[in-house]
C-alpha cells in the first residue's frame, strides 16, 4: 500500500480535470473494495401463518 506522501495513480498524458480525477479515484476505490456479506435469507416457512384455530380454542370450556 502507497504511503500517505505517494499518489494512488498518476495520470500519463492527457489534462482531466477534478471532478474527472475525483471520478476516477472512486472508481478504483471501489474496485478495490471487498463486496459485504449478504445478509441471511429467512426461509419463506418462517413468514407464514400459524394453522388455523378454531375462534372459540381461546375460551374456557364450560
Amino acid at each position: 500500500m502507497p504511503s500517505s506522501d505517494e499518489p494512488l495513480f498518476r495520470v500519463v498524458r492527457g489534462t482531466p480535470t477534478e471532478s474527472e480525477l475525483a471520478a476516477l479515484a472512486v472508481v478504483l476505490l471501489a474496485l478495490n473494495t471487498p463486496e459485504p456479506t449478504p445478509a441471511p435469507v429467512t426461509p419463506l416457512a418462517a413468514w407464514r401463518r400459524p394453522p388455523y384455530t378454531h375462534p372459540t380454542s381461546w375460551q374456557e370450556a364450560a
